[in-house]
């Protein structure tokens, strides 16, 4: 196990970093190091700027690998060709009284991240629901874990660590 930092996500949502498995069926958010048949890293840029791996939260009854493939077609436009293999996740511990939506777990949940390789298979769907995705990049993962590094480092390192194991 490797545990990172613990850090305050928000005022009542605290977090821990660790590479063991999820227990049970606990992940309620997964992103994606999707990589292509060159071995480039998919990543997203919203309209609000936001530098990202593509990803979201689980919807009611869904897999982990339904999860997976629904967000990558829709904020990247893009489609698995192998199974999800795990990365590490956050341990979301929740002090709020009731979960983030009525079929996560609560009051403890996990954020998974995952590598995956991918096809693209056309333009990102931007459902009215998320994120407004305006540029859709394959890069290389040193230049990808910089270009997400200048918004989201936790997205950066997750590319770095996947490097470092070997992943990609």
């Amino acid at each position: 196990m490797i545990v990172w930092s613990s850090v305050r996500y928000a005022p009542h949502v605290g977090l821990a970093f660790t590479t063991d498995e999820p227990l049970g069926d606990d992940v309620a958010r997964a992103h994606v190091v999707a990589v292509t048949s060159g071995g480039d890293v998919v990543v997203c840029r919203s309209v609000e700027e936001w530098r990202f791996l593509p990803g979201g939260t689980r919807e009611p009854g869904e897999t982990v690998a339904g999860l997976i493939r629904r967000e990558l077609r829709e904020e990247a436009g893009y489609a698995p060709t192998g199974e999800p293999v795990f990365v590490g996740r956050y341990v979301a511990s929740s002090a709020a009284a009731e979960p983030y939506r009525p079929h996560l777990s609560h009051p403890v949940c996990s954020w998974g991240y995952y590598v995956v390789p991918v096809q693209r298979v056309g333009a990102p769907l931007n459902p009215a629901d998320g994120e407004e995705v305006v540029e859709v990049l394959t890069l290389p993962p040193v230049e990808a874990a910089a270009w997400l590094a200048e918004h989201d480092p936790v997205h950066a390192d997750v590319v770095r660590l996947a490097v470092a194991r070997g992943m990609l």
